[in-house]
């Protein structure tokens, strides 16, 4: 990997730690544990359609581990992690199905496949169907919060275009 491309990757991550930050400080819009409006999540998709898979679970990873360390409790890595990289499969493979185009609905499958990854995750850890009775909500949630971010790193892309190497811009749209 590159210097410069290392570099890229290390500002990528900071602008995603701080947008975690940033929604940490906000207090919760609804009164349900997990839902949030994650807008890390920008950062990962414009790193999607921009980048390689392999480069948004680089930096994911990373915001994941700093934030976990920073913010978070152990167990919240869990399920960052669960819900991060199920969100980013899931992601990755809606962009590859609509060409790298309509971040809303990338973002919206990102949103729900994380709100399940999470709500799998919590069945495990505590082994209490009970849990359960949140996935209608969590749906709602992620698949509303995911259109959001979606929009938002289909609106910031716009504006990274000129600062971005050539070689990483994407396709020409139709």
């Amino acid at each position: 990997m590159s210097t410069k491309k290392l570099t890229l990757l290390a500002l990528f991550t900071t602008l995603s730690l701080a947008l975690y930050a940033a929604e940490s400080a906000i207090p919760p819009l609804v009164p349900l544990p997990g839902i949030k409006l994650g807008l890390a999540n920008i950062i990962t998709l414009i790193l999607l359609r921009h980048f390689s898979v392999r480069d948004a679970a680089v930096v994911l990873s990373a915001r994941v581990a700093l934030s976990a360390l920073l913010f978070g409790q152990a167990l919240s890595l869990l399920y960052s992690l669960a819900g991060g990289f199920f969100s980013l499969l899931v992601m990755a493979l809606v962009m590859k199905l609509l060409r790298r185009k309509l971040l809303f609905l990338t973002g919206a499958m990102g949103g729900l496949a994380h709100n399940t990854a999470q709500l799998l995750t919590a069945l495990a850890v505590t082994s209490t169907p009970g849990v359960l009775a949140y996935l209608p909500f969590l749906v709602l949630s992620g698949v509303s919060t995911g259109l959001f971010t979606g929009l938002c790193a289909q609106l910031a892309g716009r504006y990274l275009l000129p600062y971005l190497p050539k070689k990483y811009t994407p396709p020409p749209e139709s």
